[in-house]
């Protein structure tokens, strides 16, 4: 990755002289809907989480409408992000890399709000592009790959875009994540849906079926991945899904008491598991979403969005199986700094 590393004041974030190696690692998501942190320390087969922070904030809340960021919306961002920059400090010395995805990248003040970011938090954010969210979230996910399947499709499901990466898996060597043979970026994710189609009064198909083919129709327009349809025949492929919305379908499925990370991630759902699940969740009213212990009143006017985007791909893109991952770009960012650091030490030594 070429771009540059940040870190909140004080903290290690290089090897440069006088600097000492990082012993953790550290990434940050600010994403439409979410802010996101995870605290790693290296281990001889990956790392181990051992701090986490994540809080719902709704950075792009009317940001379709207006265009702009709006003061709260960037003031509950802020609030979180103290928060994490507090938390990665006492990791210190840390290598961290924090980054903004499509809220920041399409608001016209995104660069004005980051610049406030680094000033008050000492969080100097970098907006990465949709290939690389794309490239990061597949990387994150590679380990949960169905090594006997042709073909993958990982759909990253955020507040507001969804990037899919199309994977061919018939010639893949070794544990890295495959290459990426198609991918593609749609500016629609769960808070644009949702304020694009507010609910109505008792919700309805119609509803529903609109939110589906403003999915859909991008999803079908993409040429770049037709000449991997053939892969895409019945058990030969399978889905990958990270987002909350997906991961809150994934607990309700399994009727949890409460959210269990542990019984979600990896976790193997049927198409038609997926669709039941969408069905009980529009027979809900939205106080009765708000309830369910897996998707919350923050969620409860969002899932509904997510679990049309997930039948819209599914509807063009067929898949009997679909991976729940709940995981996906800060792990790939992880994983991206720990190699960084293993090809710069492999340079430095002496020949």
């Amino acid at each position: 990755m070429a771009e540059a590393l940040a870190a909140p004041s004080g903290s290690s974030h290089g090897p440069g002289r006088g600097a000492r190696e990082p012993t953790h690692f550290a990434a940050l998501d600010l994403g439409t809907n979410n802010c996101r942190l995870l605290i790693a320390a290296p281990t001889a087969r990956g790392f181990r989480i051992v701090d986490a922070y994540s809080r719902i904030v709704r950075l792009g809340e009317g940001l379709s409408q207006s265009g702009r960021l709006s003061d709260a919306a960037m003031e509950r961002a802020m609030t979180a992000l103290r928060v994490c920059a507090d938390k990665v400090r006492r990791y210190e010395p840390v290598r961290f890399r924090a980054i903004a995805t499509q809220a920041c990248r399409s608001a016209e003040n995104g660069l004005e709000f980051l610049a406030r970011v680094e000033a008050r938090t000492g969080i100097a954010l970098n907006i990465i592009s949709p290939h690389e969210e794309a490239q990061l979230s597949v990387a994150g996910c590679s380990n949960l790959i169905d090594p006997g399947a042709d073909a993958a499709l990982v759909l990253d499901v955020g507040g507001g875009s969804t990037e899919l990466a199309w994977l061919d898996l018939r010639g893949r060597r070794g544990g890295g994540p495959p290459p990426i043979m198609a991918w593609l970026s749609i500016p629609i994710g769960v808070v644009t849906l949702a304020e694009r189609f507010p609910e109505p009064d008792g919700g309805g198909e119609a509803w529903f079926d609109a939110m589906l083919e403003a999915v859909r129709a991008p999803v079908a327009a993409f040429a770049a991945a037709e000449p991997l349809r053939a892969l895409f025949e019945p058990g030969r492929s399978h889905l990958i899904g990270t987002s909350g919305a997906i991961t809150s379908l994934a607990g309700l499925h399994l009727r949890l008491a409460r959210y269990d990370r542990s019984k979600v991630d990896g976790l193997w759902m049927t198409r038609a598991e997926c669709e039941a699940v969408r069905a009980r969740l529009a027979a809900l009213t939205p106080r009765e979403r708000a309830s369910q212990p897996c998707i919350g009143p923050d969620r409860a006017d969002l899932v509904l969005a997510g679990a049309a985007i997930l039948e819209a791909v599914q509807a063009v893109w067929p898949c009997e199986r679909v991976r729940v991952a709940d995981r996906g770009l800060r792990e790939g960012v992880l994983l991206s700094l720990m190699n960084e650091r293993r090809r710069r030490g492999r340079r430095r030594r002496p020949p």
